[in-house]
């Protein structure tokens, strides 16, 4: 079911990959437990469902449990727990709470270069997310840097650099 979702959710079918979501959330509680990592793939993946429609706060919510659940279970630099705070920074963007995005922004981005190097591409990539939440802060210098940073990374010249 999980995967007919994503397939629904690809199409961009969201009320069938919605029902089928939740179908697949309240089974994996029920068999699992809440803090199961399958359980909380398939709230993250309900979250993403309800991001991609635009509704903000059901995505928050969700995105906030999977977040808190993965900090505690895995620890705040695990590559999942990671991944659980870039979503709802993106969240945070799409609802122009800039101050929240930049918090979780800044905190993925320092603990992906810790953990993976400034050059790895999941690091660029939160240094571009963090460029686009300073732009919509007004920010532009700032962003315009970072990105700049970001393409030299991708470009591969950082190492050339030095």
């Amino acid at each position: 079911m999980a995967n007919l979702a994503s397939t629904y959710r690809n199409q961009g079918r969201w009320e069938a990959a919605e029902e089928l979501d939740v179908q697949v959330m309240e089974s994996s509680k029920a068999k699992l437990g809440a803090d199961h990592p399958s359980t909380l793939t398939s709230m993250a993946n309900l979250a993403s469902t309800f991001w991609n429609q635009g509704r903000w706060e059901a995505a928050e919510e969700l995105f906030v449990q999977v977040m808190e659940t993965r900090k505690a279970k895995l620890g705040a630099d695990h590559p999942s727990t990671l991944t659980s705070m870039a979503n709802l920074a993106s969240t945070y963007r799409n609802q122009g709470r800039w101050e929240a995005a930049e918090e979780l922004d800044v905190q993925v981005m320092e603990r992906s270069k810790a953990k993976l190097g400034a050059d790895h591409p999941s690091t660029l990539t939160t240094m571009n997310n963090l460029a686009f939440t300073w732009k919509g802060q007004g920010r532009n210098a700032e962003a315009m840097s970072l990105m700049k940073e970001c393409g030299v990374g991708w470009m591969g010249g950082r190492a050339s650099e030095g």
